[in-house]
């Protein structure tokens, strides 16, 4: 019905006004904030798998090349370096575990802060080993930056939980 007067009143076109309104309604319903919020979680998790699953040969058995990858290729460039990682292999370990368990931790919306701490953290490894990869791991740190800040959001364990322990001390 307004519409339809706004058109009559403007000449048979609806108002630029209203379809910019209209757009941004659009928009803004496309990207809620918790499936934003998941895809940001998926995107994070995404990389981090990748390179995980690639370090394992086994349960619990990390393979040759990623020990090797940490005594021979990866050094630290820190200030009068680079430097070879301490204990390669407890690295490869550390750094291979990380890469599955905070993925499957953020993807499922779990410990979702924490994984993305992790994650974060491990960027920061990264940065240090590969400096001239920047433009990937400062998107990687902006995303684990806003899980942090703003959560994992509605599409998760973690709200699941929060709900559920929520109203659990309500009918108390």
């Amino acid at each position: 019905m307004i519409t339809q007067q706004r058109m009559a009143a403007g000449g048979g076109l609806p108002s630029l006004g209203l379809l910019a309104d209209k757009a941004n309604h659009l928009v803004q319903t496309l990207a809620s904030p918790s499936l934003v919020q998941l895809v940001l979680r998926v995107a994070l998790a995404v990389p981090f798998w990748r390179s995980g699953i690639l370090k394992w040969h086994g349960f619990f058995q990390l393979n040759d090349t990623a020990v090797t990858l940490f005594s021979d290729e990866f050094m630290l460039h820190l200030p009068g370096g680079p430097y070879h990682f301490p204990a390669p292999t407890a690295m490869a370990f550390l750094s291979g575990s990380g890469e599955i368990i905070f993925p499957i931790l953020l993807v499922l919306g779990l410990g979702t802060r924490f994984a993305a701490l992790g994650l974060l953290f491990m960027t920061v490894i990264v940065e240090l080993t590969v400096p001239d990869g920047w433009p990937v791991h400062i998107t990687w740190a902006a995303m684990a930056l806003g899980i942090i800040a703003y959560g994992p959001g509605r599409l998760s364990l973690d709200h699941l939980i929060s709900r559920a322990l929520r109203l659990t001390q309500e009918s108390r």
